[in-house]
């Protein structure tokens, strides 16, 4: 498997008086999922297209493994890349339509049954494509993306059209692939999933990069860390007797504390010294939707 490294330095497009990707610049590591997450209109799927020559970009550069995709003598067994759910044809099935891109990139036709079952569509491989799900199209999108075997996978917004028994299978199957050294590159709206599924995250908002690196630094950066939300009818003498321990206490709207420093345990501690009856601790962590709407508020999409 060769060097799978994206590399985006100094990315722009500019489209009459609109810029969409404005002097962007990230890396992609092999071995990790990472996330590129913006609102819409930030930039991201233009930023995909000029990865894939399939735009032409105004300046900058974006190389896999230090090429252009466009200078790759073998691209499909480099990269697999899903930007568009349903491109085949309406009337072939997905084995054929499997087939078809195996004799384009010169692969055995063998190869469509394996990347079938890999996505698990080998029950439904003889139905014409215009028969599917949204989420069986997605399926079959990755399918032709593994049909190289390649180093990297670019995925825009992959997740779309899978219920919550497909979103798992794709968070298990992309961290499976990852975990082989493959570099896996994923756009979407989903932040819980991305905070579950990528090891970094690259954030864009008006076509530029406003965070890049690995999600629990991102979280963090921008948030004071774990509270506890506490629940009783005594929050006056409850905040006293905590404040000792020097926890920091606020009123966080009714009749609850949220109160950092100190963990749930030492909460609970504290109360029963001071005779205090709780009704509920609840451990809140910092999640990356919060960051990322702090990060991307008021950014235009246009300019």
């Amino acid at each position: 498997m060769s060097d799978g490294r994206i590399v985006v330095s100094g990315l722009t497009k500019q489209y009459r008086t609109v810029t969409a990707v404005d002097d962007l610049s990230f890396t992609v590591e092999p071995g990790r999922v990472t996330g590129f997450l913006g609102p819409n209109g930030a930039g991201k799927t233009t930023s995909l297209r000029m990865l894939l020559d399939l735009v032409v970009p105004t300046s900058g550069t974006a190389t896999i493994g230090g090429h252009r995709y466009v200078d790759l003598p073998e691209p499909t067994r480099v990269v697999g890349a899903v930007l568009e759910a349903s491109a085949a044809h309406a009337g072939r099935t997905g084995r054929n339509h499997l087939r078809a891109n195996c004799i384009a990139a010169g692969l055995p036709l063998s190869r469509a049954d394996e990347v079938l079952e890999l996505v698990g569509l080998t029950p439904a491989a003889d139905r014409k494509f215009k028969g599917y799900s949204l989420g069986m199209r997605q399926r079959l999108g990755i399918a032709a993306a593994m049909l190289g075997d390649p180093a990297v996978l670019v995925l825009d917004e992959p997740a779309n059209g899978l219920d919550p028994e497909g979103i798992r299978w794709m968070r298990e199957l992309l961290r499976g692939l990852a975990a082989e050294g493959r570099t896996v590159l994923v756009s979407s709206h989903l932040l819980n999933e991305m905070q579950a599924l990528a090891d970094d995250v690259v954030i864009v908002a008006a076509g530029r990069l406003v965070r890049q690196g690995p999600v629990a630094d991102v979280v963090s950066s921008l948030s004071d860390g774990d509270h506890v939300e506490v629940f009783t009818p005594e929050p006056e003498k409850l905040r006293a007797a905590l404040q000792g321990l020097g926890a920091s206490v606020t009123a966080d709207g009714g009749g609850s504390l949220a109160v950092a420093g100190v963990t749930a345990a030492v909460i609970g501690r504290a109360a029963h010294a001071a005779d205090v009856v709780l009704h509920q601790l609840r451990t809140e962590h910092p999640d990356l939707e919060e960051v990322f709407l702090q990060l991307t508020h008021g950014k235009a999409a246009i300019r």
